[in-house]
């Protein structure tokens, strides 16, 4: 099998389009591309530019004997539709083949959250006694008192901190800037981290300044953080102490919205600090607070 070079061309503008314009993550990015790729290599020597819906159905056809999740058909669904939606805009197609493809239905699933004692248990057993160490339980800190996505913690510079007002600014998913406030205990611990820590984190490497574009949280050599890093250290305290979940940074983001909405956060205000561009995402705490309710309705009440 071959690889058409006009698809290939169409796909490494594509990665550069969604990355910088798009402003996806890293992960997303690797993702879309991914799917693409596999799409333009079944294709052939056929470019992608010459395809028709019927085509793109039969490509839909052929992947499905690969047993894969409702929600991966799914993402490769939404992967081709960004992906004509590119080239049109582009006008390297006179018609968009992928504009009428519609999306399988998504099981329905509520997210995984952590009780209050979990994250305490979790962030009670970083190890503070290195300058990674007090770097690591900052982040953490910070994760369970804003809700923000892990890439908005990672591509944090010191420009966008107003510790003296409690306050962050973030850069969503579209680039989208907002405003998140940070707990007195959370701001304790990042301040103490960039004062005392970050300097002595790179080993023989040089320490970055502090300037308005310098990355808050470096790494052993001096460089921004990655996203892989965080998640690390997460899995690595979760094993220890033998907590019977999954545990990731986007957990910790929904047990920040789900103990908002238990304790009686406005949905609306709720939405505003997670960055989510419309409600109807939000909401989908309110029913994890109401099956919270109800298992503790079932656990407790003696005729449950």
């Amino acid at each position: 099998m071959g690889l058409n070079k006009i698809s290939k061309q169409d796909l490494d503008d594509f990665k550069s389009y969604i990355i910088a314009e798009k402003n996806f993550s890293e992960h997303t990015a690797k993702a879309y591309c991914s799917d693409i790729l596999s799409y333009i290599v079944w294709l052939d020597e056929n470019s992608c530019e010459e395809v028709d819906f019927s085509k793109i159905r039969d490509y839909l056809h052929f992947i499905q004997k690969f047993n894969y999740k409702k929600t991966t058909i799914a993402r490769k669904i939404a992967s081709l539709r960004t992906f004509y939606k590119y080239l049109y805009r582009e006008r390297k197609i006179e018609t968009n083949p992928a504009m009428n493809l519609n999306n399988p239905k998504k099981p329905k699933s509520l997210p995984k959250f952590l009780t209050p004692d979990e994250v305490e248990q979790i962030l009670n057993n970083i190890k503070i006694e290195t300058p990674s160490g007090y770097r690591n339980r900052a982040i953490l800190e910070l994760l369970w008192a804003t809700g923000m996505r892990v890439s908005e913690l990672a591509g944090l510079n010191f420009g966008d901190l107003d510790l003296e007002q409690n306050e962050i600014r973030v850069f969503g998913k579209g680039a989208k800037e907002r405003i998140i406030l940070v707990t007195d205990r959370a701001k304790i611990f990042l301040e103490r981290y960039i004062e005392s820590a970050r300097d002595l984190i790179p080993k023989g490497f040089p320490v970055p300044d502090r300037s308005e574009n310098s990355p808050v949280f470096i790494n052993n050599t001096g460089y921004r953080l990655q996203t892989k890093t965080i998640r690390n250290v997460i899995n690595d305290v979760v094993e220890k102490i033998n907590l019977p979940k999954h545990v990731t940074p986007h957990v910790f983001r929904h047990s920040f919205a789900t103990h908002l909405i238990e304790n009686g956060a406005d949905l609306r205000v709720v939405q505003e600090l997670l960055g989510h561009a419309s409600i109807s995402n939000t909401q989908i705490y309110t029913h994890i607070s109401t099956q919270h309710l109800k298992d503790v309705y079932n656990e407790t009440h003696p005729r449950a």
